[in-house]
């Protein structure tokens, strides 16, 4: 009986979502045997595309490090200027009794400088190293933090920063081992394949009777409109105002 296969507007999907999408595509007509559906060769042309696919996968892979980096990296700055900050507000305050921890703490940035935040990555990483480290060596600097309210600031600015450093690292060797592609043209010739074995699945199912290509059809079909369904929900949500491309990827 002749099936009909859905067709999904993949220049929607995200890169990762496409290479998922791809191998789900893969997994569901493989276990109908293609070659006993006489769809062998049209198959082999989809199943070919897969590691250059594998490679937008490992891109897609460095790019999300990439963001998490910026994330954390905005993450410290915010706390330096907010410690900073409230240093300058403290000291505006007739108290006394936390007066000569406002002194410490101005003689501390003096010596670390207040431009932490818009240095470079690395150089951002070092010195708030040597700021922390003399943080932590210095018992003065320290009960001034106590007094300003500032130590959950300072342990918070520890935390982040090793994050960002041990991050960085992953990512700089990770991107020394991925190989740098061209997306769309990977994806043009993905498309193109991917159109072709549908295009051969519809057509065998109406020259071979005898065989079952409802089933994988329908299994296809569910997959499809799976994700049809989730990118017109995230078409309604951005055209609503808001921001998707924040949201976990479609899988």
């Amino acid at each position: 009986m002749p099936v009909e296969i859905s067709r999904l507007p993949v220049k929607a999907l995200w890169n990762n979502e496409y290479t998922l999408f791809v191998n789900q595509i893969v997994v569901i007509a493989d276990k109908y045997d293609p070659t006993s559906l006489h769809l062998q060769k049209p198959f082999g042309k989809v199943t070919a595309q897969l590691p250059d696919l594998a490679k937008i996968k490992a891109q897609e892979k460095s790019n999300a490090l990439s963001n998490q980096l910026q994330d954390l990296d905005a993450e410290r700055d915010t706390l330096i200027v907010a410690i900073i900050a409230q240093v300058k507000a403290m000291g505006k305050l007739s108290l006394p009794s936390i007066a000569p921890h406002v002194v410490v703490m101005d003689r501390f940035f003096d010596q670390h400088g207040r431009d932490i935040a818009t240095a470079n990555y690395n150089a951002e990483t070092e010195r708030i190293n040597d700021l922390l480290a003399d943080y932590n060596a210095k018992a003065d600097v320290k009960a001034a933090a106590q007094a300003l309210s500032l130590t959950i600031l300072f342990d918070q600015l520890h935390t982040v920063n090793t994050q960002f450093a041990a991050l960085f690292l992953q990512r700089t060797e990770g991107d020394a081992a991925t190989e740098k592609v061209d997306t769309r043209a990977i994806r043009t010739e993905t498309d193109k394949a991917l159109n072709a074995f549908f295009v051969a699945f519809e057509y065998c199912s109406s020259e071979y009777d005898g065989l079952d290509y409802i089933t994988p059809a329908s299994e296809l079909n569910e997959l499809i409109a799976y994700y049809k369904t989730q990118l017109k929900a995230r078409a309604t949500r951005r055209n609503s105002g808001k921001d998707v491309s924040v949201e976990e990827p479609i899988g």
